[in-house]
């Protein structure tokens, strides 16, 4: 089968995994578990929206020093405070991913555990011994990767913007390298337990489309106004738990929804 069509399939599995999350959540009581990353994605969100508020318009006319001419200036600077909000916007939205994931992962990876475990029908679902600590410097490093080799691919593209036509492919290929490494994250939370940081990095290589698939979602959820930033991580994390599992053991002929 082409990688190509392996890769859209495996979107459609990312994306399929949120149908059932809230029952699933709720049958193996797990928002007990999700208390203190919801709240500590309350607070980044705000201090993110609030960045872009303050810091658009200073942006916007540092970007209007570009433009040495008289004509034209007030509307390049409007449109430079546009671009200036989107780009701060855009970094913000890539800084909240990264930082709510690093900081709620040891919070998650007991949510990913039970999840396996319910799935799989099994109490041995551990190959390596992990700790509050282990996992939160698991979560910060693999974020940290995440989020530097994010920026690197994320600046060029929004210099694209700056180009008629061009600029609407940029935005298609923005999302979808958004939606890869907020879901690398979520699947992160169940390969901690299974495999090394190199390991890991080799499994969501292999296993992109699901990256992206759950990563669409993620990001979906975060258009809904505020009740998406309470329960992105919820769901998320329990959509890439139940994929993730599920590659994790093909072997399984069926596995329990």
């Amino acid at each position: 089968m082409p990688l190509r069509s392996i890769m859209f399939k495996n979107i459609i599995k990312g994306l399929q995994a949120y149908s059932g999350g809230f029952a699933l959540i709720s049958k193996l009581k797990l928002w007990r578990y999700f208390a203190i990353p919801i709240l500590i994605s309350i607070i980044v969100f705000f201090v993110i929206i609030s960045a872009a508020y303050g810091w658009s318009d200073n942006l916007g006319d540092w970007m209007a020093k570009v433009w040495v001419w008289e004509w034209g200036k007030s509307a390049f600077t409007t449109i430079g405070s546009i671009i200036g909000g989107l780009v701060i916007i855009v970094i913000g939205l890539i800084l909240f991913k990264h930082i709510i994931m690093a900081l709620s992962a040891p919070f998650m990876s007991p949510v990913s555990e039970k999840i396996e475990a319910y799935i799989t029908q099994s109490e041995q679902i551990t190959s390596r011994e992990t700790s509050f600590m282990s996992q939160l410097w698991r979560g910060i490093g693999i974020n940290g990767r995440n989020l530097l080799m994010e920026l690197v691919l994320t600046i060029p593209i929004l210099l694209l913007k700056f180009i008629p036509v061009v600029n609407i492919f940029s935005t298609i290929l923005l999302f979808m390298v958004q939606a890869y490494y907020a879901g690398f994250g979520n699947i992160d939370y169940t390969l901690e337990r299974h495999f090394s940081y190199r390991e890991s990095i080799a499994f969501v290589k292999k296993h992109r489309g699901l990256s992206i698939g759950n990563g669409i979602g993620f990001l979906l959820l975060l258009l809904i106004p505020f009740i998406g930033v309470v329960l992105v991580l919820p769901l998320s994390v329990t959509a890439a738990s139940v994929s993730t599992v599920k590659a994790l053991h093909p072997d399984l002929k069926e596995l329990k929804s």
